[in-house]
């Protein structure tokens, strides 16, 4: 029988196997390298400021002593310190839907921002944090002095550390559990706990319904500028519908990109969705013509990411650090990943390109470029992902006019404005290798570590530094340590407590009856609102017994949660109609009560005008009356004067009047003075009979109105000379003259 040579074909499998395994192993270690991309800690945005806050890299050894000023859109990772002067705050964004608001003079330090862990530290101060997503298994805690704050479910928490140095916690919706050195205690909704940071126990109450609704209308306002109405002013509005401002049912940008991303909020008001050909949907930003991404702020270098761009434009978060920017129609459009991928944080999708030594230009990325994950240890040596720093292919945005940013080497540290871009040829690029990493490239190198002392610094007292630094925080378990460093509790001073203090019981005073008051004045929240509230939480509590059950296999356990559930949205459902109706009851006897003030107000007005009418009009007639009563004086003493023969009632001596003469002219002064006309001596003096007696001519002067006064003087002169005269020679009565006329001597 002849011998089977096999050998060959067996090589042949074998050389198979080898080349199948060797793929293999490639394609298992790139998804092992994407893998470990993913697990690179995420950044956090600095949403807002307010004053002055300050950031301290602390990982960075070059920078451990550095604060510098904090700016919108500046990310934050881990290590880093944020600290807020007085009458200063910072909003913080750590995803889509989870935020963060400091208070004044308040520290607070990122331990952990892996894909389910989210662990910040307060070292003092206080702030409000607005969780609006957390998976099943996914941690959120706030580490104090104190003990660890584990928010549980979603909802809005604020944690304090009081100047006598308790921490308090209060949960304004949500539920959390607090694990200290005493052991561990659960605040529900609507709850508020203080626990000494020295040991001994704490004190459990109800929060204050006045207090907590100044909180989340001062939140909502400051965090919703555009949308916010004030309905959040009265707590228990907040409690019948606490997710009515949620981002991701009032923004349409959620549908496109993953909540993990922060910054999605500004989106919709700062552009607009448009579908893009082969990319799906994209985000164009309203900007003028001629704008292109990348050419509006400045860079900076962060640890252990690199050089990062931080955006001077108010929606340049999310467009800058994920997704890719593509050109089509002359307009730019953001391409992001899409909302079932998780998110990889990068500090800049660009490419630099080194093509000579006084420059530096770099170009955004499009969707089919690649990019290298990598991070850098002390001593700023890259570590790679998965692709190279150098690019093999062409850039898509290379050919798009105004895409190449070029700027001198000595204006890289300024902030970059159009003002400072040099336009440049695309075809100057043809023959450049672009580059991914600019650290490789030296004077790219020396450029960046420039950034970090441009960048404006702010003064923090030593003392407080110090206290930043030095003041430990509890957690419930570790920190993730990252593979740039590994002591990172240790450097961040984080004390984890052991398994069994978790199953201790806290000791805490319950003074959760005595802060349920009665409703008092207007608009108050009656007992009803509280009893439902204590009802909402013990079906809290009693679902949270029913899911450890039903983690353990227990099929009554899981329907009876499913059943709690339902009452729970039922009863949710009814407290809201309710609610709406009362508000709407509120409203119209508002309504009413307003409507009866003005009318009461229109009639009292009424009234008050009729009787200044009736007023002006006695006025008038009194007066009218008593100008006519003057009339017909004046009219009845000129009658008197005029009759020839009047004959005034006989008046005694006693009773008569003296008459006040006025001052005479000057002219009939001098007419006075002149002598009368006599008869000659020797002849005797004819008298005239008193019936012809001659009337004596009254001085002709005008006047306006005939004075009574002056006629008294002449009704004298009438009663005189109707009195008798003595026996005798009588004088004869002068003539009357013409004025100017001459007196002659007989």
């Amino acid at each position: 029988m002849n011998k089977i040579r096999i050998w060959p074909h067996g090589v042949l499998i074998v050389l198979g196997f080898a080349a199948i395994a060797a793929i293999g192993a490639a394609l298992w270690v790139r998804y092992e390298r994407t893998a470990e991309a993913r697990n690179l800690p995420n950044a956090a945005r600095i949403d807002r400021v307010h004053g002055q806050v300050g950031i301290n890299h602390s990982l960075d050894s070059n920078a451990s002593n550095d604060w510098i000023e904090a700016t919108q859109n500046t990310p934050i990772s881990l290590g880093d310190h944020v600290y807020t002067r007085d009458n200063s705050g910072a909003e913080i964004a750590f995803t889509g839907r989870n935020f963060a608001t400091l208070d004044p003079n308040t520290s607070l330090d990122v331990l952990d921002l892996s894909n389910q862990r989210t662990q910040i530290a307060l070292r003092n101060g206080a702030g409000l944090f607005d969780v609006g997503s957390l998976g099943s298994g996914n941690l959120f805690e706030v580490a104090t002095p104190c003990g660890a704050v584990d928010l549980q479910e979603a909802g809005v928490y604020r944690v304090a550390i009081e100047d006598n140095g308790n921490a308090s916690i209060s949960a304004l919706s949500g539920h959390a559990q607090l694990i200290g050195q005493g052991g561990s205690g659960v605040i529900q909704k609507g709850e508020t706990m203080s626990v000494p940071c020295q040991g001994g126990s704490g004190v459990l109450s109800r929060v204050d319904a006045g207090q907590a609704g100044t909180l989340l209308d001062n939140y909502y306002r400051a965090r919703y500028p555009r949308k916010y109405d004030g309905r959040y002013h009265n707590y228990y509005t907040y409690l019948d519908d606490p997710y009515y401002y949620d981002p991701y049912r009032q923004y349409p940008s959620y549908n496109y990109v993953s909540e993990y991303v922060p910054g999605i909020d500004d989106l919709d008001y700062y552009g607009d969705w448009q579908y893009v050909s082969d990319y799906g949907y994209g985000w164009h930003p309203r900007v003028d013509n001629g704008w292109a991404p990348y050419q509006s702020g400045y860079w900076t270098m962060d640890y252990p990411y690199g050089l990062t761009w931080v955006s001077n434009e108010p929606w340049g978060y999310a467009p800058y650090h994920y997704g890719r920017w593509a050109y089509s129609g002359n307009q730019w459009f953001w391409i992001p990943e899409g909302t079932q991928t998780y998110p990889i944080y990068a500090p800049a999708l660009v490419a630099f390109l080194p093509f000579t030594q006084s420059s530096v230009a770099w170009v955004p990325l499009g969707p089919s470029d690649p990019y290298s994950y990598r991070y850098y240890d002390q001593s700023w040596q890259p570590v790679y992902y998965s692709q190279p720093t150098v690019i093999e292919q062409r850039i898509v945005n290379l050919n798009v006019p105004g895409a190449v940013t070029v700027v001198p080497v000595q204006d890289f540290t300024r902030v970059i404005d159009p003002g400072v871009v040099t336009r440049v040829d695309p075809q100057t690029f043809t023959r450049v290798r672009p580059v991914l990493d600019p650290l490789t490239v030296d004077p790219f190198r020396r450029a960046a570590f420039q950034t970090r002392e441009a960048r404006q610094r702010l003064d923090v007292p030593q003392a407080v530094a110090q206290r930043i630094v030095n003041t430990p925080v509890i957690t419930s378990t570790n920190p993730s340590a990252p593979p740039f460093r590994r002591d990172l509790a240790q450097t961040l001073r984080v004390q984890s407590l052991p398994d069994r203090v978790r199953n201790e019981k806290i000791q805490v005073r319950d003074e959760r009856t005595a802060t349920a008051r009665p409703p008092q004045g207007e608009g108050a929240p009656g007992t009803s609102q509280q009893q439902n509230l204590a009802a909402e939480q013990a079906r809290e509590r009693q679902i949270a017994d029913l899911s450890r059950q039903a983690a353990r296999g227990n099929r009554n356990a899981r329907q009876q949660m499913q059943d709690l559930r339902r009452q729970q949205v039922e009863q949710q459902r009814a407290d809201r109609i309710s609610a709406q109706q009362a508000q709407g009851e509120r409203v119209r006897q508002q309504m009413q009560q307003q409507q009866g003030q003005r009318d009461a107000l229109r009639q009292q007005q009424q009234v008050q005008r009729e009787a200044a009418r009736q007023q002006v009009i006695m006025n008038q007639q009194q007066r009218h009356a008593a100008t006519q009563q003057q009339i017909e004086t004046q009219r009845e003493q000129r009658r008197q004067m005029q009759m020839p023969g009047a004959q005034p009632p006989e008046v005694r001596h006693s009773e008569r009047q003296q008459p006040i003469r006025p001052a005479a002219a000057p002219a009939q002064q001098q007419e006075r003075r002149q002598p009368q006309n006599r008869a000659p001596q020797g002849q005797p003096r004819v008298m005239s009979p008193p019936a012809e007696r001659p009337q004596r001519a009254q001085p002709q002067v005008q006047r306006a109105q005939p004075q009574p006064l002056r006629a008294q003087p002449q009704v004298q002169r009438a009663q005189q000379q109707a009195q008798p005269q003595p026996a005798g020679p009588q004088k004869q009565q002068p003539q009357p003259q013409q004025s100017g006329e001459k007196h002659k001597k007989p």
